[in-house]
């Protein structure tokens, strides 16, 4: 059983209900940094598709309240985006890809990859993903490398792994994802170990247009250390034999487990309506994957949760920042797990 994790600190709630939202923190000196780009506001609609963007700091255990900071570009005509990804390294956040979704419906998956300096308030544009995608995994590497896995790019899903080095800006292509080429699955990073869970795969048929399902699948890359662009994959046990889509997760690097938060079991589009035609409803359990003995935990956050884009540890504390709770409402809250 994974330890218990606690934390006297509580956050304000987003000063928007959002969701679908990247989500990310870093440290600069002794202040934390939390940060919400982008993502659907509560009418969950195309227009409610948005790029504004939100920070806090945390100082001495203490947080401030959510400040605005400039909306966040796009060289697309549509600005607002859904399922990019964010991660903080070092004293920066990096913002990665997402989809526009247009008024007849069209999603264009976007290339585009942007640098927020928090001390200065401005975004640099970087060099575009070789291959857009969006509803990505984003995972940091050394304080250096961000690996994207797999995720969805414009028809369909790609079993990519890309790698961006954040000292020279430049992208390569590392080894291929080994499962089913998935978006909305989730995954965290300890070490140089990975572990990737879940998200949906598309489905042919032969008289029909393509389905989209659930996929029951655990992953264990093992990244080489000589060569980053190297990765052992192989499969694990899956904790449940029960999928889950938009989990919030992220590796834990004290206890070296990887944590997998909420989610649904229902696969939906970005409004909540699942695919099967069923409104999605939000999971509270959580996963913890022990790297070392390769075994799972189980067990249950008090609040059900889902649509994140990822699980940050600010003061100790495992929160998810916005999403949706149950009946597909969209919340603005910051909710401790563990």
């Amino acid at each position: 059983m994974a330890k218990e994790i606690t934390t006297a600190l509580s956050l304000p709630p987003l000063p928007q209900a959002s969701t679908n939202n990247a989500v990310a923190t870093l440290k600069i000196n002794d202040t934390q940094f939390v940060f919400s780009f982008m993502g659907l506001f509560k009418g969950k609609t195309h227009h409610d598709v948005h790029n504004k963007a939100w920070q806090l700091k945390i100082e001495d255990g203490v947080s401030g309240q959510w400040q605005v900071i400039p909306d966040v570009p796009s060289s697309l005509s549509l600005k607002g985006r859904l399922a990019s990804v964010a991660v903080g390294v070092n004293q920066a956040a990096y913002l990665f890809g997402g989809y526009t979704v247009a008024s007849d419906h069209s999603e264009i998956s976007t290339p585009d990859v942007y640098k927020y300096d928090p001390l200065y308030a401005t975004y640099s544009r970087l060099a575009s993903m070789p291959v857009p995608v969006d509803d990505a995994v984003a995972l940091v590497y050394e304080s250096r490398y961000v690996y994207l896995v797999s995720g969805w790019h414009n028809d369909g899903n790609v079993n990519l792994v890309q790698i961006y080095d954040t000292v020279e800006n430049t992208w390569q292509q590392a080894s291929p994802f080994l499962g089913k080429p998935v978006f909305g699955h989730a995954g965290g990073i300890v070490d140089n170990i990975m572990v990737i869970c879940d998200g949906v795969s598309v489905v042919p048929h032969e008289n029909k247009r393509r389905s989209f399902a659930a996929e029951t699948a655990c992953f264990r890359g093992e990244i080489n250390i000589k060569n980053p662009t190297k990765i052992d994959w192989r499969v694990i046990p899956h904790p449940t034999q029960q999928a889950r889509y938009r989990m919030a997760s992220a590796g834990d690097a004290e206890q070296k487990l990887v944590h997998f938060v909420g989610g649904s079991t229902n696969p939906y589009n970005y409004n909540g309506m699942g695919y099967n035609g069923k409104p999605a409803e939000p999971d509270n359990a959580i996963w913890s994957y022990n790297i070392a003995k390769g075994t799972w935990s189980v067990r249950s956050s008090k609040h059900s949760t889902m649509d994140h884009r990822g699980l940050l540890n600010i003061d100790g504390g495992w929160f998810t920042v916005g999403g949706m709770k149950a009946n597909q409402v969209v919340t603005h809250d910051a909710i401790l797990h563990l």
